[in-house]
């Protein structure tokens, strides 16, 4: 499943290859994907010129000259753009452009691609619930947003109408770098944590983002993401050595989720 670092690659490969290109023409292999029927899914952005591409968690936003386009890859999927005369074998939505090239879209599980008339954005509900992009919040305001919450850590920075971006494929080692277990309650953390975890998030989603997100993602011409499950610290490396001090690593339940932790280095406070 995409996460932030994968979403805020493809933005920025669509924000470069798309600005100021017309929309000629929209084909839909799969309408359930929509939040419009066909004809208005068409009907809104064919003839569309795209102005820029950004995200917010999981969602791309293509602003355009008729409203916007957004997408969201759901567990996954490919955006390509490729010639119109050689279209991949497998795609749901497609937008040909100008210049003789298409983007097609293909989801594997559970995408969307919605279309939002002009200035409706706000009442795009799916969208609208979604806290802020984890790495535009700053310390004092990742301080605010955790002063006077209860429960667990790793679900407080899963809840997408909190702070949007992070994932299970990343959690695990956010945690690991500012040495918190999963299940440490948020009322529970001192200032110096708090300055820690803001620091891991940063780091951990960036060093992602710098490599083109996880290998498991492809860019717009098909090339895999760079960060490799070798580079992973400590998630999905069950048995293997903690990078700090060489616990095996322990696989363990999180409520309904698992997680990966060193259980030295990841101490649950009494």
């Amino acid at each position: 499943m995409p996460e932030l670092p994968e979403i805020a690659c493809r933005a920025r490969e669509m924000n470069e290859a798309l600005s100021g290109r017309v929309i000629r023409a929209v084909a839909v292999a799969q309408p359930k994907c929509l939040n419009v029927s066909v004809a208005a899914f068409q009907r809104g952005l064919s003839g569309a010129e795209v102005a820029q591409v950004t995200h917010r968690g999981k969602w791309l936003f293509v602003e355009t000259s008729k409203g916007h386009l957004l997408l969201n890859l759901g567990m996954g999927g490919e955006i390509l753009l490729v010639p119109s005369k050689r279209l991949p074998e497998k795609w749901r939505v497609r937008f040909d452009l100008d210049g003789g090239e298409s983007l097609a879209v293909n989801f594997w599980w559970f995408g969307y691609a919605h279309y939002v008339p002009p200035g409706k954005l706000g009442g795009h509900t799916m969208s609208a619930s979604l806290g802020p992009n984890v790495l535009d919040v700053s310390l004092a305001e990742f301080r605010r947003l955790l002063a006077g919450r209860r429960g667990a850590v790793k679900s407080f920075l899963l809840d997408q109408s909190k702070l949007a971006g992070i994932g299970n494929a990343y959690i695990h080692d956010i945690l690991f770098r500012a040495r918190l277990h999963p299940l440490e309650t948020v009322s529970r953390l001192s200032p110096r944590d708090t300055r820690r975890l803001h620091t891991a998030i940063r780091a951990e989603l960036r060093r992602s983002i710098e490599k083109g997100g996880a290998f498991y993602e492809v860019d717009l011409q098909g090339r895999p993401g760079g960060f490799l499950g070798t580079d992973l610290l400590v998630g999905y490396r069950e048995g293997k050595p903690c990078p700090a001090c060489g616990t095996a690593i322990l696989k363990i339940r999180t409520g309904s989720t698992a997680s990966f932790i060193c259980p030295t280095c990841q101490r649950r406070s009494v």
